[in-house]
């Protein structure tokens, strides 16, 4: 037998007894080990086939389910189980819930070791299904096809698909009949739009081979019913883009910013391409609180809008401002945060290395009319130094929003060097976020914390805590 086999074994009757990192649910193996299984639920009893072990768990796939837990719910979406996009729709919103709030939790005790205050409850969304205001999609001229597609003797017809990717896959494109995540009429386009090119000829990306002529497609919508749609082609072929484009805007007049990017390199990325616009702006706008943020095809806005302002208000309520404040954003973006608790500071300084993000900040902040804002640019660990907060003032709230990888260490340790009374640490990461609190311990207390559901299906959280300055005995 080889090496290879005897890694794989079929363990039976197993019960499922938690929900874990990145969506997979925990089982345990008769040999004590732990199970990963991405396609069970909390309270299942299933036979387990094993697919891959380490030294302490195995990753495998239940493969006959003899009891469904009653945390079960019936799927909406037609494409659950393929498309890799809401990995949790089998469960219900409680328990999704119950176990995010675990994750973060967990999280901050274990790998953080810090002590915690009464735990608030975590945040639910409002809309559980389309709530996300930013969809892209792939088109293919190879979709994937079901294994009873594969080994039946019909003609498929033509194979073009405009979807999403296969998870791992990255050449694998899922064609997309109904998607819940976003509200209409982003089908009926995404839906429209295949109909209308399959029956023009426009041919459909192929990335293995780098042929055909359109790539993605992405969807931006608004609460103040502003709609974007963008169209990525592979190459310049006025004609058919024309066509193409025109269909678009006359099939759907609430449009109000039509945009293309003619992108001839090998992946699909924007942010280094012209993006044109076809008809209408070249943006649309967000609203909140009678802020107004202007959002271009390469701004980065938080893709859950009506939660994103309940994330907002939480971060302004935990840093507890009277208006006298200097606070310093970090990992600001687009300055959103920055520009929604300036009413309430006396100076608001905001931090980002994307270039790009600094100058819709300072445009957005000029729309609003808000003065005591400041955006600068560049890399945190370098610019957040002891020369900038010489020249711009000892902080005395910091608000921190970083990257899944949390933030460097370099930059936990310019906190502590200046220690000031407050750190409001939001997180799309509680596990980074923890890493980071646990080195800023001896300094500051957690005295709140607060998970926020902001992807609501799936298995990722927002956590956002408080952290004060501890007081010193003299």
């Amino acid at each position: 037998m080889s090496r290879k086999k005897a890694r794989k074994q079929f363990f039976e009757q197993i019960e499922v007894l938690d929900a874990g990192a990145k969506g997979k649910s925990i089982a345990k193996a008769p040999d004590g080990k732990v199970i990963f299984l991405p396609n069970a639920v909390p309270g299942d009893v299933v036979d387990v086939q094993t697919f891959k072990k380490r030294k302490a768990y195995y990753e495998g796939k239940a493969t006959t389910f003899h009891k469904l837990s009653t945390k079960r719910v019936e799927p909406v979406c037609e494409h659950f189980g393929t498309c890799g996009g809401c990995k949790w729709q089998h469960m219900g919103y409680e328990h999704q819930l119950h176990y995010k709030q675990n994750e973060v939790t967990n999280n901050l005790t274990r790998i953080g070791h810090v002590g915690l205050p009464e735990i608030t409850p975590i945040l639910g969304s409002q809309k559980q299904y389309f709530y996300r205001n930013k969809m892209e999609f792939s088109f293919s001229d190879s979709r994937w096809l079901t294994q009873e597609e594969i080994q039946s003797n019909e003609d498929l017809g033509n194979k073009n698909a405009l979807g999403f990717h296969i998870p791992g896959m990255w050449d694998k494109i899922l064609d997309i009949n109904q998607c819940h995540l976003q509200a209409n009429p982003s089908n009926a386009i995404r839906n429209a739009v295949k109909q209308f090119a399959t029956e023009n000829g426009l041919a459909f990306f192929n990335t293995r081979n780098q042929t055909g002529f359109l790539r993605t497609m992405m969807i931006r919508t608004s609460t103040t019913d502003d709609l974007m749609v963008l169209i990525q082609f592979f190459k310049e072929d006025v004609p058919k883009r024309e066509l193409l484009l025109d269909f678009i805007a006359e099939q759907f007049p609430e449009i109000t910013s039509l945009l293309y990017v003619i992108n001839e390199k090998a992946n699909d990325t924007i942010y280094d391409q012209e993006v044109i616009c076809y008809k209408g702006n070249d943006h649309i706008f967000e609203e909140m609180e009678g802020l107004r943020f202007k959002i271009n095809a390469k701004s980065f806005y938080q893709t859950n809008s009506e939660q994103a302002y309940e994330l907002y208000k939480i971060t302004r309520n935990f840093a507890g401002l009277t208006g006298n404040e200097l606070v310093y954003d970090l990992y600001t973006g687009t300055g959103t945060i920055a520009q929604f608790v300036a009413k309430q500071a006396k100076k608001v300084i905001g931090v980002e290395s994307v270039p790009d993000a600094i100058v819709a900040a300072k445009e957005n902040a000029q729309l609003n009319d808000i003065n005591n804002v400041d955006f600068f640019v560049g890399d945190m660990k370098q610019v957040f130094n002891e020369q900038f907060i010489a020249s711009h003032g000892l902080p005395d709230v910091i608000i921190t929003d970083p990257p899944r990888d949390g933030m460097h260490k370099d930059v936990v340790q310019q906190i502590l060097n200046i220690a000031p009374s407050k750190v409001v640490y939001v997180s799309c990461n509680s596990a980074t976020q923890a890493r980071d609190l646990a080195l800023m311990d001896a300094i500051y207390k957690v005295t709140k914390t607060q998970a926020v559901d902001m992807f609501p299906q799936t298995f990722h959280v927002e956590n956002v805590v408080l952290l004060e300055r501890r007081q010193t005995e003299n």
